[in-house]
């Protein structure tokens, strides 16, 4: 691509510079001057090393990448409303530029899709559903060094891949007593997270999501079973292959998660609400 290519798309995304957000004390990130960019800096800034950036900024270009190319200028609150619940200001959407094109915005939802389906982050499998997602590595520096067994892993989630309505950044700050690889760190919490998520949403199954391949150590899965509105004591009974955490008191399901009909690994969690 040469230096000048790759750093007018860094730029274009919005990383360098502030995203405006709703928020006090935003930083910019750093990027090298383009004048200070060489072989060694073009090669590793092409993979994300000697660039820091903000989790807003990823979030804000990754929804772009998704969105059909069209970046927006992030924000908190959506509307301001007095004691009467009149809202007396309201935020909308605030395009800043069109990034990429819309063709190239279907390639980037596609080759997300297949990291979960077939490559680092089969852990966010969800079956049913189109989850896209890329796992990161930060190398952690100090005093111009970088350190050694000191990194940030993360994972950026879209669902449903194909048509996205959230993103999720998942980043956790030097793991101890584990691999120092994404796909065993972020991608088992960020699965649990999107399914809260699809439930929250009341975002729907698809048919038409990447197969998944498979491994040696994928664990057994199992169809979480309707159980809203049945006595606790039968839910747990449907339940049994699954960890039951009830929320409330009271005889009486009223609400679950995950929903009824999704398929999740043996053992997982299965929030169930009484009242």
């Amino acid at each position: 691509m040469g230096k000048e290519r790759l750093f007018s798309y860094i730029g274009r995304f919005g990383f360098g510079e502030k995203s405006g957000v709703d928020l006090n004390g935003e930083g910019k990130g750093i990027l090298f001057p383009l004048d200070r960019v060489g072989n060694v800096e073009l090669a590793t800034s092409a993979f994300g090393q000697g660039i820091s950036v903000t989790p807003i900024q990823q979030v804000m270009a990754v929804s772009a990448a998704v969105n059909g190319g069209y970046l927006y200028k992030p924000y908190i609150v959506k509307n301001i409303s007095d004691n009467t619940n009149t809202v007396v200001k309201e935020y909308n959407k605030v395009l800043r530029r069109k990034v990429i094109s819309s063709k190239t915005s279907a390639i980037m939802r596609y080759a997300l899709e297949s990291v979960v389906a077939k490559g680092g982050g089969k852990s966010a499998y969800i079956d049913g559903y189109r989850i896209g997602g890329k796992t990161g590595t930060a190398q952690k520096q100090e005093n111009g060094h970088y350190l050694v067994n000191n990194y940030i892993m993360s994972f950026m989630a879209v669902v449903p891949a194909n048509d996205p309505e959230a993103v999720l950044y998942l980043a956790i700050d030097n793991p101890k007593h584990t691999a120092m690889l994404s796909s065993y760190t972020t991608t088992p919490i960020a699965r649990r997270i999107l399914l809260d998520i699809i439930n929250a949403l009341k975002i729907e199954k698809q048919d038409n999501a990447l197969e998944k391949d498979l491994e040696w150590n994928d664990k057994v899965t199992y169809t979480v079973p309707n159980v809203i509105g049945k006595n606790i004591n039968d839910a747990k009974k449907e339940l049994c292959n699954f960890e039951i955490v009830i929320e409330g008191t009271g005889d009486i399901v009223f609400e679950q998660s995950p929903r009824a009909l999704q398929r999740i690994e043996d053992g997982s969690k299965v929030r169930i609400f009484v009242k």
